[in-house]
């Protein structure tokens, strides 16, 4: 949808902290972690890359196609990404400025309470779909399973405080991030 240029821009161009969830999965999933070694239990040395990294694109397949072992995986993954954040907030919560969480999966892993205000980025279902296999190498099916798995995006624009319309020119969005924070924050 545009989270990633979302984000980037808060942090580059009107200097916020930013806390990404998908880094801190990554991180969660590093060689010699306790996640990747419970990985490894359930699903077999075949999921690691030569080099002893998790090879996610085959951890995906698994996960997308069954909702019980995707289930399974956000419960180890979830509650370490949610440490990780809500540590680092307290670190960084010192500067007078917002912090912002980047979490893909907001609602699903009900972690709404844990911010103030929330930001959905929002663009047309094909578009969204278009994005999707264009940077993940996914297939249509492969990306229609991704979508499926997560709340339905009017669902989420909903409830959310700030609806940023993502489907036209990049400067269009990032007019829609400046006017919100001015708005919302009384800063750029």
């Amino acid at each position: 949808m545009g989270k990633t240029t979302v984000s980037q821009r808060l942090e580059s161009h009107h200097g916020l902290k930013v806390l990404d969830a998908d880094v801190y999965a990554r991180e969660a999933v590093a060689i010699g972690s306790p996640v990747l070694e419970a990985i490894v239990d359930r699903y077999g040395s075949e999921l690691l890359l030569p080099d002893g990294q998790l090879d996610r694109a085959a951890l995906g397949r698994i996960v997308f196609a069954d909702t019980t072992e995707r289930t399974w995986l956000e419960n180890q993954i979830h509650p370490e990404v949610r440490r990780r954040m809500q540590a680092d907030t307290v670190t960084f919560s010192q500067e007078d400025r917002p912090i912002i969480w980047v979490v893909p999966l907001l609602f699903e892993t009900a972690m709404t309470e844990q911010v103030d205000e929330i930001w959905v980025i929002y663009c047309p279902r094909d578009q969204q779909l278009q994005r999707l296999c264009d940077r993940s190498s996914l297939t249509r099916e492969e990306a229609e399973a991704r979508i499926l798995a997560q709340w339905d995006i009017q669902v989420k624009c909903d409830r959310a405080d700030v609806v940023l319309d993502n489907s036209g020119p990049v400067e269009h969005l990032y007019e829609q991030i400046a006017q919100a924070l001015w708005h919302n924050h009384e800063f750029r």
